[in-house]
């Protein structure tokens, strides 16, 4: 499942220097608080994907085929969209101090991101990497769908696909895994539903929390603050975020047959949309 280049490198499926960055149109992006505050706050989070590839990789240890997935395609292309992020913020907003920004956030996060956190079984974790997957595919598509400004939407699409291909491999693994748990349906729709009521996820609380405080000097940083920012991605996702494809993705580890499917998702996709603009 990895690509491989001769000598051993890693291919990645796209590379940051097709990315025309000296492009950017800055006037369109520049004083959009909001777009800046997405942007800035999913670069925290993605560059730091190596701290949770560790704790997959220990959690996994003695499956080498995750593990080399993991190590080898995973966490590099999680790493990449990091730092295209990064490469974005510091052309478009280049008064922004990225750097003290993510050291604060990662002294404060590294601290919450431990193996203790993955679910009871390895099946049921690959379920809720499943989630994960189509929370972060959903929105980079959506974020795609709604940039103003091309160089973003490049971005931001290229994110979106590797995001669809990595729910792809884990409900691979996930399926392997089922077949020798054998987790009930009603363990799996319990992690799904769990996983997707962590609407106010820690990580996202917390990048948020100290890109508004860098950005915003002498200000203190109130919850209400994050609450103004989910307001503004709700807004967004009225009109852009990609209701049907999540909802397929989300009920596909339920393995319903294919009419109930038919039955269930118009609704299921009507539910998301109530939650998702609530």
């Amino acid at each position: 499942m990895v690509s491989r280049a001769a000598g051993g490198k890693i291919e990645l499926p796209w590379s940051m220097d097709a990315i025309r960055y000296g492009e950017i149109a800055r006037d369109a992006v520049e004083d959009d608080t909001l777009l800046f505050q997405i942007v800035a706050s999913a670069s925290f989070i993605e560059i730091t994907s190596d701290l949770y590839t560790e704790n997959l990789i220990e959690y996994f240890r003695d499956d080498p085929e995750l593990v080399d997935w993991l190590a080898h395609h995973w966490e590099p292309e999680e790493l990449q969209h990091g730092a295209a992020l990064k490469r974005y913020v510091e052309v478009a907003w280049p008064d922004f101090d990225w750097r003290r920004a993510y050291t604060g956030f990662f002294a404060e996060y590294s601290r919450c991101c431990l193996l203790e956190n993955l679910a009871p079984t390895r099946a049921l974790e690959m379920v809720a990497r499943c989630v994960v997957e189509t929370g972060t595919a959903s929105f980079y598509r959506m974020l795609a769908e709604a940039a103003p400004e091309p160089v973003l939407r490049q971005v931001a699409s290229n994110i979106a696909a590797d995001e669809v291909r990595h729910y792809k491999n884990f409900f691979y693994f996930f399926r392997r895994y089922r077949a020798t748990e054998h987790p009930g349906r009603a363990a799996v729709l319990k992690t799904l539903w769990d996983r997707a009521q962590e609407v106010d996820a820690e990580d996202a609380y917390i990048a948020f929390k100290h890109v508004f405080c860098v950005s915003n000097p002498g200000a203190e940083f109130e919850p209400a603050e994050y609450e103004v920012f989910r307001n503004g991605i709700r807004r967004l996702g009225r009109e852009h975020f990609p209701y049907g494809m999540a909802m397929k993705m989300f009920l596909k580890p339920l393995d319903l047959a294919p009419v109930i499917g038919r039955v269930v998702l118009p609704s299921a996709t009507a539910a998301s949309r109530f939650l998702m603009l609530r």
